[in-house]
């Protein structure tokens, strides 16, 4: 028989309703709760294996048992046929929770295809998008059937993570071409993520930029971020039509060799209004990072069918809490603690972009997290870093360097069993390239007029006199480094010493922000980095050339290793 569970009551916007379910006996619906004022009609369809691969129900395809369908707050499970059903309301995208062991379709552009949209008028044409949102479904079809493709998915395997491509022009979508998508051509990676601001604003770029990252040749899955609004929507609701039009729903969940990916959009769009001042934004928009209740409802449905131990992957735009101002509703999640009640209990990992800085957060018992190890919050490093801003290196893309000092990249994540790692990748620079070593040797090396005394990071560079060394700081920017990073530092081989995180500017990063103002975004200036460590100029230096050796342990344990060459000349008599 059917069964029902229903979620906490303040995930339910209005009374609860009541359902009478029948038929599809052997199928489980864990019910989270539907607004009572909503009219809701009931989908029904298939799970299946496509042998032939033609996307269609034919006689003699296994029907699949126990795979998750949802609408982006209830979960169905199929029965022994095969057969979900499920209720629908207008607005609502149905979808397929990948199971491990399995594919779904895939669009010409790598975009998996495992959702149907429920808009029976299309989006209303009196809201008047800029760009188009979606065409009328009309009624439901009799079955909405979802195929599936068996695949091997044993072993460790890796996922690209992506955050703020962020294209502001056709010539960006150059950059995102040549400075990162052609490198990762022939990737091994199982999949990509891009964790929101794919676009930046200029929606009409989307299809151009999904084909030119079909190229990796693995399925691309997307989160929605700030920049993919609809800024003339009125409200929340129709702030993704054309997202979802292009790429499909912005709150769903997939299975990996056994590990858990949740995407969830958190970008709460408070709608448009002619009269409001914000510059900023076509549209003149507002928004707050909120996880709303029917994705939090899907989420606690979702992991209701998990095993605790089990790794959990959380993926959304805004942060849970950011550095730069951890009390600021546009960059912070403002209802984290009703996340952290959900995922409690269970292993977590969650990656966001937004901010343009790398950052590490461990969130425990005394955020309403509990769990056998702390959330781990990261926020990765952004595809356009400083928004595509800075001098063009020879191939005639920006250097790019996010505010904090991390060159603009990606992360590769790593999965084996349940255990997980991360490395981050800088783009179309070696992968060994994991940190920057500074010497603070100058009273004024922060002072813009200073810079055109000299050549382009003499202030900072390995050349120092006796009589600077007592003075002389060793500042080393780690990229994705964090809370729980050590950092050695040891000269010509000798003892070493740990050095000191401390929270400033990257020297490096304000240089070049200000010396090429002219090629940079004008709201780009160096911000405190979360990754920096400072060390005294050790007694070891020596008159002549010194090797200066930095041992970096990162956040995962992964051990890198980087050396640089100090000149002191002699002090003077």
């Amino acid at each position: 028989m059917s069964i029902a569970i229903k979620s906490p009551k303040r995930f339910i916007n209005g009374p609860a309703s009541h359902r009478k379910l029948s038929g599809f006996l052997t199928t489980v619906l864990l019910t989270v709760g539907v607004s009572a004022g909503a009219l809701a009609e009931t989908a029904r369809g298939t799970v299946f294996e496509d042998l032939n691969l033609n996307g269609t129900l034919d006689d003699g395809e296994p029907r699949l048992q126990g795979i998750h369908v949802s609408n982006g707050r209830d979960i169905a499970t199929t029965g022994e046929d095969g057969g979900y059903r499920i209720e629908m309301r207008d607005g609502d995208i149905i979808f397929v929770i990948k199971p491990t062991g399995y594919r779904t379709p895939m669009s010409a552009e790598m975009l998996p295809r495992f959702h149907y949209i429920h808009a029976p008028q299309g989006t209303p044409e009196a809201i008047k998008l800029r760009y188009p949102g979606l065409a009328p479904t009309g009624p439901l079809p009799e079955a909405i059937n979802f195929p599936l493709v068996a695949q091997d998915e044993s072993g460790p395997f890796e996922v690209i993570l992506f955050a703020d491509t962020q294209p502001q022009s056709d010539m960006e979508v150059d950059f995102i071409r040549d400075d990162v998508v052609a490198e990762l051509i022939g990737t091994e990676a199982a999949f990509a993520v891009t964790i929101g601001d794919i676009m930046f604003d200029d929606l009409a770029l989307f299809p151009r930029y999904n084909r030119i990252m079909s190229q990796m040749g693995v399925p691309v899955f997307n989160v929605p971020g700030n920049h993919e609004l609809n800024f003339l929507s009125p409200d929340d609701r129709y702030s993704l039509e054309t997202y979802k039009r292009l790429i499909g729903p912005p709150t769903y969940a997939w299975s990996y060799g056994g590990v858990h990916f949740i995407a969830v959009d958190n970008v709460d769009y408070k709608g448009f209004d002619a009269g409001r001042e914000e510059p900023s934004y076509r549209g003149n928009g507002m928004y707050e990072g909120r996880v709303p209740d029917d994705a939090l409802a899907f989420i606690e449905a979702y992991l209701s069918t998990i095993e605790k131990g089990d790794r959990i992957v959380l993926f959304h735009h805004i942060p849970l809490r950011t550095y730069q101002d951890p009390d600021a509703p546009n960059i912070n999640t403002v209802n984290k603690a009703d996340l952290f009640r959900i995922l409690s209990g269970h292993t977590v990992y969650a990656a966001h972009g937004h901010t343009h800085t790398t950052e590490h957060h461990y969130f425990g018992t005394d955020d309403g997290f509990t769990g056998d190890t702390p959330l781990h919050s990261h926020v990765i490093s952004t595809v356009s870093g400083s928004w595509w801003s800075g001098p063009n290196d020879a191939r005639g893309v920006p250097l790019a360097m996010q505010r904090d000092g991390t060159p603009n990249g990606y992360h590769v994540a790593r999965f084996d069993g349940r255990n997980m790692s991360v490395r981050f990748k800088p783009a179309s620079l070696p992968a060994s390239h994991q940190m920057r070593i500074l010497f603070d040797s100058q009273f004024h090396q922060m002072a813009a007029p200073v810079f055109k005394d000299v050549r382009h990071g003499g202030l900072t560079a390995g050349r120092i006199t006796g009589d600077q060394a007592a003075s002389t700081d060793v500042l080393v920017n780690v990229f994705d480094g964090g809370p729980n990073t050590t950092v050695l530092l040891s000269v010509n081989g000798g003892g070493t010493i740990e050095m000191t995180r401390v929270e400033e500017p990257d020297p490096a990063a304000h240089e070049l922000f200000e010396r090429f103002s002219a090629q940079r975004k004008p709201w780009v200036k160096a911000e405190k980095s979360s990754h920096l460590y400072r060390a005294d100029l050790p007694a070891g230096v020596r008159p002549g050339a010194n090797t200066i050796t930095v041992t970096a342990t990162d956040e995962f344990g992964t051990e890198h290793t980087a050396h640089a060459v100090l000149e002191m000349e002699k002090a003077a008599p």
